[in-house]
């Protein structure tokens, strides 16, 4: 038993005199790691200033050119909806309506000039149902695509402060 101790305390020794070997390279690479990620982290915040500053400073045309990004889009859309026949069909119904208030309008104005009683009841209020509900749909999908503009934002801010220039 002696010599499995002996054997073990000469294995534990060569261990640790290999360990104590290493632990100065370990440790001066661990501190080359350290300064470099500081100096890293330095970097990007200098940069990320700099980015910060830029964008602060023309933030009123990126703002302009993104409210205005979707001119072109609003003409198309409204080009495309008057094509479709489903809308020709939901004006036509809704100019009815109004077709409607121009009559009772003009009924009444005739009963007053001619001091009659009146008779022609008020107009009655048709709620536009369809409209909200394209609207809260064209909100969410307008929303989404407004998130994937808000990640390339943040993509290209994240690869200024990656870029090494």
């Amino acid at each position: 038993m002696t010599t499995d101790i002996e054997k073990a305390a000469e294995r534990v020794a060569k261990l640790r005199a290999q360990a104590e070997k290493l632990s100065v390279p370990l440790a001066d690479a661990q501190a080359q790691l350290e300064a470099a990620q500081e100096t890293e982290a330095a970097r990007r915040a200098e940069r990320g200033a700099v980015y910060d500053r830029d964008f602060a400073d023309t933030w009123q045309d990126r703002a302009n050119e993104a409210a205005h990004s979707g001119d072109d889009a609003h003409t198309r859309f409204f080009e495309a909806l008057t094509a479709e026949p489903w809308f020709a069909a939901y004006v036509e119904f809704r100019a009815a309506r109004h077709k409607r208030r121009h009559v009772l309008d003009e009924a009444q104005r005739a009963q007053r000039a001619l001091r009659e009683t009146a008779t022609v009841p008020e107009q009655r209020y048709y709620e536009v149902a369809i409209l909200n509900e394209i609207e809260s749909h064209a909100e969410k999908k307008a929303q989404e695509n407004a998130a994937v503009f808000s990640r390339e934002l943040q993509k290209a801010r994240d690869e200024f402060l990656d870029s090494k220039d």
